[in-house]
């Protein structure tokens, strides 16, 4: 994700900056996913002490929402998430200055009831970590499945960090289901309850959720996962392919979750910051959603340099970007989907919605 954001920093710079040759300097800072206090500190930092201009993040859904309230609002810093979920920052409190590239999990709920339709699958046990993420899609997916049929034998929150998951696994088994649903971390409690479900014999097919979706899953267990499957924000546009070519060209992996959304946020960060002619939230963040959605000039990854001559000579343009932006609403992506499913303990592309 950081790679993405970055490559378009690149490109930016590549073309002479914005708002008349201003460089755009990347700081990192880590959110740590889990931990709110860690992600308000590092967020903290990075705007009193690095003096940043805006926020491309955070990642998880909580971490966002507290940087949101205690960093964001207070130090008027606009922020744009390329990964966080959660139905409720849809209505968050947040002065115009949050914006996200991924699609609310309400949308999400409802895809997963599509591919599980058409698998054949009608009764499944869910399982999600115990924050605004978890329990944001599990709900909007219950309330997705129940209505077009389906049955959830069980759904229960795990804890992060613990050592064992056999307890929950148990329950989980008790109640039955032809599938687990796992709406948690690759690096967390996620992997530790299909670890635990695979090694007790209780489940062996799984439905991944973006949350869980990326190489760490590949790296952890391989075809221990052949047969189960997910989802994930994406797309095959023609910007997708333009972003996987030079994601490679840089050196990493443009297909992994979030990484195009991440180029999409930096971008349109650096685009508003031009259209506006400042660097200060206040005057830029009314821009995004003009930037972001017809009419103008569809612009993909590859032509920023083009988008911002187009917008210093005062005409409209289209961010279509690597996932096909469109913001809706509350600023955020209406939603594109990837399917996958693993193959011989590889991740693969089943098709996208």
């Amino acid at each position: 994700m950081a790679a993405g954001a970055e490559l378009a920093i690149a490109e930016i710079n590549a073309a002479g900056g914005v708002i008349d040759g201003t460089m755009v300097t990347p700081v990192r800072g880590d959110s740590t996913c889990v931990d709110a206090a860690a992600a308000t500190a590092a967020a903290e930092r990075l705007v009193t002490s690095e003096g940043v201009a805006a926020i491309m993040g955070a990642d998880c859904s909580g971490v966002t929402g507290a940087i949101l309230q205690n960093v964001a609002r207070p130090n008027g810093i606009a922020m744009i998430s390329p990964s966080a979920t959660s139905p409720a920052l849809s209505t968050a409190e947040d002065d115009g200055l949050f914006f996200r590239t991924a699609p609310s999990d309400a949308r999400q709920g409802v895809v997963m009831t599509e591919i599980l339709a058409e698998r054949g699958i009608k009764e499944v046990a869910v399982t999600y970590t115990n924050n605004d993420y978890g329990k944001g899609l599990a709900d909007s997916f219950q309330a997705a499945f129940e209505a077009a049929g389906g049955k959830v034998t069980l759904s229960a929150a795990h804890e992060d960090g613990k050592a064992d998951y056999s307890a929950e696994v148990g329950a989980l088994a008790a109640a039955g289901g032809e599938i687990l649903v796992v709406a948690g971390y690759i690096d967390q409690g996620g992997s530790g309850v299909i670890r635990a479900a695979l090694d007790s014999g209780a489940f062996s097919t799984f439905m991944l959720p973006d949350g869980m979706v990326g190489a760490g899953l590949e790296e952890r267990f391989g075809a221990e996962l052949n047969g189960s499957f997910g989802q994930h924000p994406g797309t095959d546009s023609n910007g997708a392919a333009a972003f996987q070519a030079a994601a490679a060209a840089a050196g990493f992996d443009g297909t992994q979750a979030f990484a195009p959304e991440s180029y999409d946020a930096a971008a349109l960060i650096a685009m508003a910051m031009q259209a506006a002619g400042s660097t200060n939230a206040k005057d830029w963040a009314s821009k995004v959603m003009d930037l972001a959605n017809a009419p103008g000039e569809p612009i993909l990854p590859g032509e920023l340099a083009k988008a911002i001559q187009l917008i210093k000579e005062g005409k409209d343009i289209d961010y279509v970007g690597a996932s096909a932006v469109e913001l809706i609403g509350p600023g955020e992506s209406a939603g594109n989907y990837r399917e996958i499913e693993f193959k011989d303990g590889k991740i693969t592309t089943v098709k996208y919605r």
